[in-house]
């Protein structure tokens, strides 16, 4: 694909939504860093359903801390690897206390230092809670970067660096959001609504569908 298709492409995808940002509910960055980790193998949905009630009981460091795993499991037993992620919460809590003064690091090897935290949920909170131009590489966007030729790549890792290289400036800080977007509801895994697709005429997949 080559830079003048992806322009067009990235500046559809920013003309349909030109402010995006995570489904996930928060409201500042250590509810987004909680949030990220529960989402590991399980929807957004499914993680705003337990955080709406987590929150206002405990969206602080400490808060969250003074709940111990038991406590807080109670809280996040609907979601997938409840019992690691409670664990590793608890560490991470710990670990902010103690060596970030309650805050969330605006640092990626801070961030990747945590419990639970590895390259893809510090790039959401870099992104998302301090608006940093980095791009989290998740199964949604792995499968449209390939699919429709945008930024092919072997592994999440490969697809990150050229999405990196490929995306212009003007459109890094948001393109995650849309490529997470356009995979979840229109480029979806086993049957893309290619027919109702705002780039179906841009996009190189080969196989493409009429619903």
């Amino acid at each position: 694909m080559n830079k003048q298709k992806r322009v067009e492409i990235l500046t559809r995808l920013r003309d349909n939504n030109p402010h995006p940002t995570t489904e996930l509910n928060f409201s500042s960055p250590f509810e987004l860093l909680i949030a990220v980790i529960l989402s590991a193998q399980a929807t957004d949905k499914g993680v705003n359903k337990a955080t709406d009630k987590l929150f206002p009981v405990a969206n602080t460091p400490e808060a969250i801390y003074a709940l111990g795993v038991d406590g807080l499991k109670e809280y996040i037993k609907t979601i997938g690897l409840f019992n690691s992620k409670a664990e590793n919460i608890i560490k991470t809590c710990k670990e902010l206390i103690e060596k970030h003064g309650s805050q969330v690091p605006e640092d990626r090897a801070a961030l990747e230092a945590l419990a639970g935290v590895g390259r893809k949920t510090a790039n959401v909170v870099l992104n998302t809670a301090f608006g940093h131009p980095t791009i989290a590489v998740d199964t949604h966007i792995f499968r449209v970067s390939n699919r429709i030729g945008f930024a092919p790549g072997k592994d999440v890792v490969k697809v990150e660096e050229k999405l990196n290289k490929v995306v212009p400036a003007e459109f890094k800080v948001d393109v995650h959001h849309w490529l997470i977007l356009l995979g979840r509801y229109t480029c979806v895994a086993r049957k893309p609504k290619c027919g109702s697709c705002i780039i179906e005429d841009l996009c190189e997949f080969k196989d493409k569908t009429e619903i």
